[in-house]
């Protein structure tokens, strides 16, 4: 081989490579984003400054294969404030009565238990039914939260995608989880839990 044609397969995998590594980027920014918490509307679950990783696909799949779920934790683009996106836990889905007594959330008549820890306050709601393509949300830190309460339904549309894993700080790597509170879901317990 000459020097010259050493020099064009040198070439030819770097731009192979380049290209590729552009072609992976732009796939998982189609499937993936980063977010960064701001505020405290989320406590005890999200904090202040921790950094997300969203699922955008899911909810965007066709025939409704994986809808939105009651507990969901959603990033999403707010009626009232169109250049920040929010983040806050999916309560109500459509078709489904929701109710605020004292702070005591009830889905059609059912009181919804507090699995995920969220802090509650003596705020109250008349029930109010969420009409299709639409949801009802909350932050986990009811006292300090601008949400569903104050500016009514969340359109589907304008959800961004759902929270599905905290990668930042370290002691709160672990998955987002719908059904209970997110420190019994990090790394750091799951290991302590089988190691000790």
């Amino acid at each position: 081989m000459t020097g010259w044609q050493i020099f064009v397969a040198i070439l030819r995998e770097v731009v192979e490579t380049v290209v590729l590594a552009l072609v992976m980027l732009v796939i998982l920014q189609l499937l993936i984003r980063n977010f960064r918490v701001e505020g405290h509307s989320m406590d005890p679950n999200l904090q202040d400054g921790q950094y997300l990783m969203i699922d955008k696909l899911s909810y965007h799949l066709p025939f409704d294969l994986r809808p939105p779920h009651r507990g969901d934790v959603v990033v999403f683009v707010p009626p009232i404030q169109q250049d920040k996106d929010f983040v806050k836990r999916i309560i109500g889905l459509p078709g489904d009565t929701v109710e605020i007594r004292r702070g005591v959330v009830y889905i059609n008549g059912d009181m919804l238990p507090n699995n995920f820890g969220a802090q509650l306050d003596q705020s109250s709601m008349p029930a109010a039914t969420v009409p299709d393509g639409f949801l009802f949300v909350l932050g986990d830190n009811r006292p300090n939260s601008n949400d569903s309460r104050s500016w009514g339904m969340l359109s589907v549309d304008s959800v961004v995608g759902k929270a599905w894993i905290s990668y930042w700080p370290p002691e709160t790597w672990g998955i987002i989880p719908a059904d209970r509170p997110s420190k019994e879901a990090t790394l750091s317990r799951w290991l302590a839990e089988r190691f000790n």
